[in-house]
């Protein structure tokens, strides 16, 4: 049985990725039926983009993204920094799917303000060479945690995260992580914003935030790489979705001819952006 859902929140899934989790990602959108989603950036990573490494389960992803437009869920893709080439698109609509840099909703009554992030990184704004870098570094990072934590599981241990330990351990890290959060939550309290929605840190998080100018809750939709996290907001009420694997079957999903034809020329269109 499919949960229904007033809005779910998903950001940094990076399709085209070796660390992106999509089968475990179309497990959870095959268990929901969502009246909106939000696509709060760096769904694609067009940075690392690779047209021979992009596996069927990538591309079913973005099938039931459309299979879901299609059936009435209003789809709203907000651009990040990895897929920042679809900002020349922003306002544009194409059915039921929106492409935006940010979002303003209202949510029984509260103005919520959506928005992936990374116009607050200055390492991207003005060394992006250095970013891109750092995102392969990352991907890289994710593949040799994998083949750890496939060796530790066989030995009956827990498994670790080399990169979380990484961003705890390097005060750097945290600070930008605190500081994103401080600069997010102080704007939505200046323009009187009840909830701040933002992913690219991958630090999923619902706090309420008060300072003497006013209160706001900020929240974070984690990613799709390490977490396996999304927002879901219903009777009036957030919470955050941790993907656990279960027994439940998968639903099958087949390609037709025609979205055999379709999605592979949507992909090479990436690299001609």
């Amino acid at each position: 049985m499919k949960r229904k859902l007033d809005l779910v929140v998903l950001s940094d899934i990076h399709l085209g990725t070796y660390g992106c989790h999509a089968k475990e990602l179309l497990h959870y959108l095959n268990s929901v039926k969502p009246k909106k989603l939000i696509l709060n950036g760096d769904i694609f990573d067009i940075w690392q983009f690779r047209k021979r490494y992009f596996p069927k389960s990538h591309l079913l992803v973005i099938k039931k993204i459309f299979s879901l437009a299609a059936k009435g869920t209003k789809v709203y893709y907000i651009t990040g920094n990895h897929d920042e080439k679809l900002r020349r698109f922003s306002d544009t609509k194409m059915g039921n799917i929106y492409i935006l840099d940010k979002l303003v909703l209202n949510l029984d009554g509260k103005k919520a303000w959506f928005f992936h992030g990374d116009v607050f990184d200055a390492s991207i704004q003005h060394t992006k060479w250095i970013a891109k870098m750092g995102g392969w570094g990352y991907d890289l990072l994710i593949l040799f945690n994998r083949f750890i934590n496939i060796i530790l599981v066989k030995l009956g241990r827990e498994k670790y995260s080399l990169s979380k330990k990484i961003k705890n351990s390097v005060k750097g890290a945290v600070k930008f992580i605190s500081d994103f959060e401080a600069t997010a939550t102080e704007l939505a309290i200046e323009n009187e914003f009840d909830y701040v929605v933002c992913g690219h840190i991958h630090q999923p998080e619902i706090r309420k935030v008060t300072t003497i100018k006013g209160e706001t809750t900020y929240l974070n939709s984690g990613d799709w790489i390490e977490n396996l996290t999304a927002l879901e907001y219903h009777h009036e009420q957030w919470r955050l979705h941790y993907y656990q694997a279960d027994k439940t079957p998968m639903i099958k999903e087949e390609f037709d001819n025609e979205e055999l034809i379709v999605l592979p020329k949507m992909l090479s269109a990436f690299q001609k952006i």
